[in-house]
């Protein structure tokens, strides 16, 4: 993949030198850029004889996002899932299959900058079946699909040889386990008749953890939640996020499920933990890679990996959840 200039969809802040602190080489997926907020041209803009001005750098948050193109893709990206479950709901599942296919295959180019070389056939091809199987058998197929996918993966590396045989089909089955069977989840919670409520109740939940994290972390942060993994994110970030997700969680479970306030309250409190984990996990493996963001697809955001690393874990919470304090 080309390097990528654009910066994290987490806003990770650098020091004066241009690093995270991270340890590795850059891979493709991303240059280690400049301290949030900050442009390598900021030191002066103005021209001498014969020589141009630099073009102005598009808008920045102070958090190191492309605001306007992050809420640009975010607005469309939600349109997307709100159609697709409105007009066809059978569709949402191939737009949860494509997205899964392709955070696969950005994870894939990411772990070859580590020698990791992953199974991609039946990766890619036991991935789409197990989504088609959650869909067509429910919870059943979709273990079925995925033990039998787990067992293509280590077959089909013997091909390879010896070498690296361990490290290669363990990496395969931790990414079939992140990205196809968690992106199952979501495809059985629109399963049911109202299955369109299950999936934007836990959508916007999702999103009121992130843009009630950023909000807060951009205005008040001040003190580093997890400095080890991600500069970027704070307590007080933190706190914005399970006050958005509380009440989101209450407001969605008693008004559109009709279950008690203090559901949804668990509800609301158990998505934002799995979120910020979520995060926090994928940050964890872009630092162990010395990558920034995992690809480029969208712009403000990263790669779709850079968007699913929350939603993920949340869509198998959110389904366990729901089927146990709104079962169908």
């Amino acid at each position: 993949m080309p390097a990528d200039d654009t910066p994290p969809h987490d806003g990770t802040a650098r020091d004066g030198s241009g690093r995270d602190g991270a340890a590795g080489p850059a891979a493709p997926g991303a240059t280690l850029d400049e301290p949030a907020g900050v442009w390598e041209g900021d030191e002066s803009q103005e021209s001498t004889a014969g020589e141009p001005v630099a073009p102005e750098p598009p808008p920045r948050s102070r958090a190191g996002r492309n605001l306007p193109a992050a809420i640009g893709v975010g607005v469309g990206l939600g349109a997307l899932i709100v159609v697709t479950l409105f007009v066809y709901r059978p569709s949402f599942g191939f737009v949860v299959g494509a997205a899964a296919l392709y955070g696969t295959w950005e994870l894939a180019q990411a772990l070859r900058t580590v020698s990791i070389r992953l199974t991609l056939t039946p990766l890619l091809v036991g991935g789409a079946a197990l989504l088609a199987a959650a869909w067509l058998k429910d919870t059943n197929g979709l273990v079925i699909a995925a033990l039998v996918t787990l067992l293509g993966i280590v077959i089909w590396r013997v091909g390879d040889g010896a070498h690296g045989y361990t490290r290669d089909a363990a990496a395969s089955a931790f990414v079939l386990l992140y990205v196809p069977v968690l992106a199952a989840f979501a495809v059985l919670l629109a399963h049911p008749d109202d299955g369109a409520a299950r999936v934007l109740a836990l959508v916007a939940t999702v999103v009121c953890s992130d843009t009630g994290g950023y909000a807060t972390g951009v205005l008040f942060g001040r003190h580093p939640l997890a400095p080890v993994v991600s500069k970027a994110k704070t307590w007080e970030g933190f706190a914005g996020s399970v006050l958005a997700c509380s009440a989101a969680g209450v407001l969605f479970l008693t008004l559109t499920f009709h279950q008690a306030w203090w559901q949804g309250l668990l509800f609301g409190l158990a998505v934002v933990v799995t979120a910020t984990l979520g995060d926090l996990g994928e940050s964890m493996v872009k630092r162990d890679l010395g990558i920034k963001d995992m690809g480029r697809l969208l712009p403000g955001h990263g790669g779709v990996m850079d968007r699913l690393d929350s939603l993920l874990p949340c869509a198998a919470v959110g389904y366990l959840l729901l089927s146990l304090f709104a079962p169908v």
